[in-house]
């Protein structure tokens, strides 16, 4: 692969990882600690990971259950919860929060599934961009530096590449529509 085209390549993984991390969030039915990923705790004044302040576990499939290192952040945790868009009620024993997921509904299933359709586009819209980019910087490059030949390869490349990601795009949406609609 030309040098030239790394810089493109890495910018389209992090468009995938991106894309990916998304759908980590995107709750199945089932418990997935990734869905406390965003949120933030307030930690004596610093906005602070919930898998920073407390032991985060999955001990049934439906059950996510947080233990705080400390008592006082049972309060801290509870409320960031609620705020958040997870929409699950925490409960609070006075020594661990727990969240139960409720089974999806099949309209649910189908709302997840377009927004997961939503990203996935998305996710392409932005290779397509990181592609045209490319193409841009390649076309700008002086013919003296190199030859038509030469950007038409580099071009071809990176149409190549950007086939690639679109792909495996596609395979994560396909992915998770399935974990989605599988009850």
């Amino acid at each position: 692969m030309d040098a030239r085209i790394q810089p493109y390549e890495e910018k389209m993984q992090k468009a995938l990882n991106f894309l990916e991390s998304d759908y980590a969030a995107i709750r199945a039915g089932r418990a997935n600690p990734h869905v406390l990923d965003k949120l933030r705790v307030d930690y004596y004044g610093t906005p602070t990971p919930i898998q920073q302040v407390g032991n985060v576990t999955v001990p049934e499939a439906r059950i996510i259950q947080i233990a705080p290192w400390e008592k006082n952040m049972l309060k801290e945790i509870s409320k960031a919860i609620q705020t958040s868009d997870i929409g699950i009620n925490p409960t609070n024993d006075g020594n661990v929060i727990r969240l139960v997921f409720p089974e999806l509904t099949e309209e649910r299933r189908k709302d997840l599934v377009k927004e997961v359709k939503k990203k996935a586009e998305e996710g392409k819209v932005a290779i397509r961009n990181i592609r045209r980019d490319g193409n841009d910087a390649f076309k700008k490059l002086s013919k003296t530096e190199i030859s038509e030949d030469e950007i038409k390869q580099l071009e071809d490349e990176l149409q190549k590449l950007t086939d690639k990601f679109i792909k495996k795009v596609d395979e994560a949406m396909e992915e998770k529509t399935k974990e989605l609609m599988t009850v």
